[in-house]
């Protein structure tokens, strides 16, 4: 399985980053357009669908259909892990559906002097077989720009 990973210091408060990234609102807001992100639907471990927080359990239904050019991709995340303390925090959520066989991505902040250092770590595989599993190294030319643009507006819109 191919890995990812990208960091970057925020100068702001853990906790401010920490309830930025924990909402749906946040992951609109680090999505490119060009991706032309829709959420579907978002269902909390019990079946709501009023979150103040993705929790674990939390369950999100997008669609994609990056600059668009051919049919929408669908696509479910779940939040399968999410645990914090004062001063560091993780979530990891795992996506079904859309171009990769295996997507899980740990979101990782660190209260660090000055502000917060955010981690994404993701290990995948694009879907098709062994092609797939061939091809997923070259997926980063894809996705890096994404989380490029991720972590410039996390600075811009938090500092």
């Amino acid at each position: 399985m191919a890995t990812y990973e990208r960091s970057v210091v925020v100068r702001a408060p853990f906790e401010d980053v920490w309830e930025f990234h924990a909402t749906i609102d946040g992951l609109e807001a680090l999505t490119p357009g060009w991706t032309n992100l829709r959420v579907e639907a978002v269902r909390g471990p019990d079946g709501e669908t009023d979150l103040e927080e993705m929790v674990a359990g939390t369950k999100a239904t997008v669609s994609l259909r990056p600059f668009g050019i051919g049919p929408r991709q669908r696509a479910t995340t779940r939040i399968v892990e999410r645990e914090r303390s004062a001063d560091d925090g993780y979530f990891v959520d795992e996506m079904t559906g859309g171009p990769f066989a295996r997507w899980r991505h740990t979101h990782r902040f660190e209260a660090v002097p000055g502000g917060t250092r955010v981690i994404d770590h993701v290990e995948y595989a694009l879907a098709g077989g062994t092609v797939g599993r061939l091809a997923s190294p070259l997926a980063i030319v894809g996705f890096e720009p994404m989380f490029r643009y991720r972590h410039r507006q996390t600075k811009a819109l938090l500092e």
